[in-house]
């Protein structure tokens, strides 16, 4: 492939990139090292595609892309997971993340896992985190941390140690950049701030958009289980979560259900190169088809896709798109029942 094919692999569909200019020159010489990690917390959820699809497109740019379980991380964000959950919890999300991947047709050979605790506890690790600790303010780590880290009145210690780990993940990971989602720009910011005050160097960073709740809020929480889709979630309640989506007939801008469709659905269908189709009764118009989806936008701007008509053929396609991977966790029922007990 061409370092412009790879280019235009690497940088598609991300909100924001940073220090861009670099990527081009590091492909000139070798592969382009990336690095995202998620923290293994609660069970991953339908937007999670979003980061998987252009994690896709990295290894197919064949870049060299690690994945970080960061189960430290977990433990620090105000104990979304315990301490004994955290092993548990890092094993399923590799099972579900490979079958992402795997759904997609992502090249694996380029791809790697590494869990937190495996070097974050190392003696180097230790130090520089003490430096760095020392170089910064509350108020900074406060301010970086403040769309990632779960905000409360008193917040723990460990909440502020966050931003801190994840910026020297950066370093020694050995990566030439990080992705994320356009919600980490601030520990990005604070990373590109405070590293190279230990002579370590600025890394590229890359920004995905996040996609909205599906209620009216915009908000994908697990304290409204019909905000979000989960993987393991039956057709039957897949249907009833779209059907009862917030989606006002013309209204673009914090539509979720919109959102899905551009991210995830039509990413699919690019790359299987055919159409949406909403295939509606004759008697209700007939089948409606969709070749792009800047054009289904345009129809439902302009009123002439209704938002029950988007929801009919949004919930066969997500269906069907899902059906392998229900499947594969199904026959692993067991990782997901160690994980999330009930």
């Amino acid at each position: 492939m061409e370092i412009d094919q790879r280019l235009s692999l690497i940088q598609r569909n991300l909100q924001e990139i940073i220090d861009g200019d670099k990527i081009e020159e590091i492909l000139s010489s070798r592969d382009l090292k990336i690095y995202w990690g998620t923290a293994t917390t609660g069970k991953p959820n339908l937007g999670y595609l979003v980061p998987i699809f252009k994690i896709a497109d990295f290894l197919k740019a064949g870049c060299q892309v690690t994945i970080l379980f960061a189960d430290l991380h977990a433990y620090l964000d105000n104990m979304k997971s315990t301490w004994e959950m955290l092993a548990k919890r890092t094993r399923y999300y590799e099972f579900l993340i490979k079958e992402m991947l795997n759904l997609i047709k992502a090249p694996l050979d380029k791809l790697n896992f590494v869990q937190g605790t495996d070097f974050q506890l190392s003696k180097e690790y230790t130090l520089d985190m003490y430096k760095l600790s020392a170089l910064v303010t509350t108020k900074n780590t406060q301010k970086a941390g403040a769309e990632v880290v779960k905000q409360v009145k008193n917040p723990k210690m460990s909440g502020l140690l966050y931003p801190i780990l994840q910026t020297l993940d950066e370093e020694y990971l050995k990566v030439d950049a990080q992705f994320g989602g356009v919600d980490q720009r601030k520990i990005f910011m604070f990373a590109r701030e405070f590293l190279p005050k230990l002579n370590y160097k600025k890394r590229i960073h890359f920004m995905n958009p996040l996609i909205p709740g599906l209620g009216e809020s915009g908000k994908m929480s697990s304290s409204e289980p019909n905000s979000k889709i989960d993987f393991d979630d039956t057709p039957k309640q897949i249907k009833k979560k779209i059907s009862k989506a917030f989606c006002k007939d013309g209204v673009i801008e914090g539509n979720g259900l919109l959102s899905i469709m551009k991210y995830i659905i039509f990413r699919k269908l690019e790359d299987e190169q055919r159409a949406f189709i909403i295939d509606r009764p004759e008697q209700y118009g007939g089948k409606i088809i969709f070749n792009s989806y800047g054009e289904l936008e345009s129809k439902f701007g302009e009123g002439t896709l209704s938002s029950i008509d988007l929801k009919q053929g949004l919930t066969q396609e997500l269906i069907a798109f899902l059906h392998p991977l229900r499947e594969k966790i199904a026959q692993n029922s067991q990782l997901l029942k160690d994980a999330y007990p009930a």
